[in-house]
């Protein structure tokens, strides 16, 4: 797996997490970790985001690394 991949992934699961957190209890940990509305929290966020684009635009190549067969339906 290439470390991009990696990288994208963990980033992926923090952003999944701080969105559960603020869903279920109204806590944003990335605002309360960096500040609310500062450039690193904002970073963060960006960087999420362009994972998550990431992700989306090579899932067919991550497949064919993890070698997963698409599901029949």
């Amino acid at each position: 797996m290439k470390s991009i991949d990696v990288v994208a992934a963990v980033l992926l699961v923090v952003g999944g997490l701080n969105w559960g957190l603020v869903g279920f209890f109204n806590f944003d940990l990335v605002a309360t970790l960096f500040g609310d509305g500062s450039a690193l929290s904002r970073i963060v966020y960006a960087l999420v985001g362009l994972c998550a684009v990431y992700q989306g635009l090579t899932w067919k190549s991550i497949q064919r690394r993890w070698h997963l067969a698409p599901q029949a339906s």
